[in-house]
């Protein structure tokens, strides 16, 4: 087993929700690193609590076990004793370059239910970060649901990821509730731990951010006002605009439930666009929630070059 200094972290000490998540009682937790098969047992169980409705997609202990003993990463947060949420990467390598990159490549996260929005999920990324920069690492890799706001907020806006590399149907037919019924279509995002980008971010620092009128304002062009997918019959020149945004749903998991026929239609219409996008040299850099009585929510994509201290800060 290696040892790795990571300091132990409590919500409530270490100042790591995030900016607009207000403190809440439910902020007070402790995150360390999982080493016994009774703590891997408790990562199952809550597993199954936040992606239910398939035990066999469950990640057995014994292989959480293997990979916390052997350089990987498994991680959780407690409070009041019993396990809230965990974090679970080990390390991968980039084949994009040659010759490949050694990284840590982070597969799940996860939330108990009662601590979502609590700010729970940034603080056992920045666990994450800390852990990867003692190690040495310089890149973080991981895949999630492009129409999934909530995840997007994190991600892209309070993490600083930045994406180019759109996966089609990359784990195949996925029998959770919250997947089934749909291509497993995922971002593969790039966490470059040691930028400005993330830096700053993971400092705790006031972020300005840039809402969606701002961008509009500045020459931002619109691919799709929602609640209407792109039309993927006719997409515009990229050329034409140095700032793309592709807007989605803002509760997708709520239009799915709805209407499953149109939440396939968003899928295979934004696969088409974000494809598209990527092949034209665009990276996601930001992304931007617009509350109120009609919330709006939009990627923004700008130009590469692609590594994060030579891409525009947004």
């Amino acid at each position: 087993m290696i040892s790795i200094d990571v300091e132990k972290q409590s919500g409530d000490a270490h100042g790591i929700q995030a900016a607009d998540t207000p403190p809440t009682p439910q902020n007070s937790w402790e995150i360390r690193l999982l080493h016994t098969p009774e703590e891997m047992r408790a990562v199952e169980e809550l597993s199954l609590l936040v992606w239910p409705g398939s035990e066999l997609d469950v990640v057995p202990g014994h292989l959480l076990l293997t990979v916390a003993h052997n350089g990987g990463l498994v991680a959780g947060a407690f409070a009041e004793g019993r396990l809230v949420g965990f974090v679970f990467g080990f390390l991968g390598l980039d084949s994009r370059v040659h010759p490949p990159r050694l990284k840590h490549c982070s597969h799940q996260l996860g939330v108990h239910p009662d601590y979502r929005n609590s700010g729970l999920g940034f603080a056992l990324k920045r666990f994450q970060w800390q852990f990867v920069r003692a190690q040495g690492l310089e890149q973080v890799t991981w895949t999630y649901d492009p129409l999934l706001s909530r995840n997007a907020h994190l991600n892209i806006a309070k993490l600083g990821v930045v994406c180019n590399t759109y996966l089609r149907d990359v784990y195949g037919e996925l029998r959770d509730g919250l997947n089934v019924g749909l291509p497993s279509d995922r971002f593969q995002v790039d966490w470059w731990v040691n930028s400005k980008r993330v830096m700053e971010r993971m400092s705790g620092g006031t972020r300005h951010r840039v809402g969606l009128a701002n961008y509009l304002a500045s020459g931002a062009q619109l691919v799709n006002p929602a609640p209407q997918p792109p039309e993927s019959s006719s997409l515009p020149r990229w050329d034409t605009a140095r700032l793309w945004l592709v807007e989605i749903p803002t509760d997708f998991l709520a239009l799915k439930a709805i209407d499953p026929a149109l939440a396939l239609t968003w899928r295979l219409a934004t696969r088409q666009v974000f494809e598209s996008l990527f092949e034209h040299g665009f990276v996601v850099t930001d992304f931007v929630y617009q509350p109120g009585p009609q919330p709006r929510a939009a990627y923004v994509l700008s130009r590469g070059p692609f590594h994060p201290d030579q891409v525009e800060e947004t």
